[in-house]
């Protein structure tokens, strides 16, 4: 769509003032050896830190041109909307999803599988299977529950991920359609991936059974674990919670280390906070099933997590996987340079991507029962 002649001169402005704005700060760069002692005043007294106003570029080493594209880009346009009503996050959730859901024939083509719609226990799911599936992978068989803050990803908008487990792992796969906000607060996630556990444990052996899912999914694998352990459930025999929000509220490091340098949720302020509350529907944000990292992790399955340095859930992460350790759990932690939260699965084409999914799938064979 054309813009306006005023926008178009307005945009200019704004980037020549914020080019004479970098111009002068680099010209008048403290010194090496003030700005030392200024920080050294600053950061004197046990308490916050204070670091100075700096820009960080593209990672140059070990990082994919593929993956400092997306390292590099603008922030999403949403990552600051704010909803009044159902009927706006609606709106805002069925515009996100039409994108996801162009790229899905290509992404299914490309990696060689098919996908059927289904009911399990009454819950909309989909089925992803390989063209090929190898013989130890035949009885196999992975659970998996999307990201997307808990409102994003309805329907067919939720099965890239799943597309490149069983494209890259060779593995079949469920993907659990769970409900969402606005109109389905918690539990009703939980209550739709639990039912879903259920029924596959009616029919396959726990042993050949695993979890995974990124962002919200992670936070919805590592509770599914708790759900299935206060149940008396069989475990799965190794799960893989990706940059998990197991810390549904604005607690760790990184979001504030992170914040504004995470091109992805960019900060907790955003639409991502006013998700974890219509999430939550006034239910304490350190209730185990909402927030995990508040849970037992004692006689969890081994884990495998994945992350990135400027993610705004690293310390989600970090903090997910020093609990595992300490409560004796098998946990691999995988961190990638450069990256923002779940960049490993935005593009089919970057390197980092097939690795990912590849020592996911490597980590799932050698726990997976044949």
């Amino acid at each position: 769509m054309r813009q306006p002649h005023h926008a178009i001169v307005s945009i200019s402005i704004l980037l020549a003032v914020a080019a004479s704005t970098a111009t002068a700060r680099a010209q008048t760069a403290v010194p090496y050896d003030d700005l030392a002692k200024s920080e050294a005043a600053a950061n004197a007294d046990n308490g916050k830190r204070v670091a100075p106003l700096k820009s960080i570029g593209n990672p140059a080493n070990d990082v994919s041109p593929e993956m400092q594209a997306m390292v590099g880009a603008p922030y999403p346009p949403h990552f600051n909307a704010d909803p009044k009503t159902p009927a706006e996050w609606k709106e805002l959730i069925d515009r996100r999803a039409k994108l996801s859901i162009a790229g899905i024939p290509a992404m299914k083509a490309k990696l060689g599988v098919k996908v059927e719609e289904t009911k399990i226990a009454g819950v909309h799911c989909f089925i992803v299977t390989p063209n090929k599936i190898e013989l130890e992978n035949r009885r196999r068989l992975l659970i998996h529950v999307h990201g997307g803050g808990y409102v994003f990803g309805p329907g067919e908008a939720a099965l890239p991920e799943a597309i490149m487990m069983a494209g890259f792992g060779g593995f079949k796969v469920i993907s659990v359609d769970y409900r969402m906000p606005p109109d389905f607060p918690y539990p009703a996630a939980m209550d739709d991936a639990m039912a879903v556990y259920k029924a596959v444990l009616k029919s396959h052996e726990h042993h050949r059974v695993a979890i995974f899912g990124t962002s919200t999914g992670g936070a919805m694998t590592l509770a599914m674990v708790l759900r299935a352990k206060d149940e008396k459930l069989p475990l799965p025999a190794a799960i893989a919670p990706g940059t998990p929000w197991s810390d549904i509220d604005k607690i760790g490091d990184s979001y504030a280390s992170n914040e504004w340098v995470d091109n992805v949720l960019v900060t907790w302020d955003g639409w991502l906070g006013r998700a974890a509350k219509l999430y939550a529907n006034g239910a304490d944000l350190k209730t185990p099933y909402i927030s995990p990292i508040y849970g037992d992790f004692k006689g969890f399955p081994p884990t495998i997590l994945t992350t990135g340095t400027r993610d705004l859930f690293l310390s989600n992460t970090v903090r997910t996987h020093r609990k595992l350790r300490r409560a004796g759990v098998i946990a691999d932690l995988n961190v990638y340079e450069g990256m923002s939260h779940a960049q490993y699965q935005f593009n089919v084409d970057a390197p980092e991507t097939r690795e990912a999914f590849t020592d996911i799938a490597k980590f799932f064979d050698r726990y997976l029962k044949q």
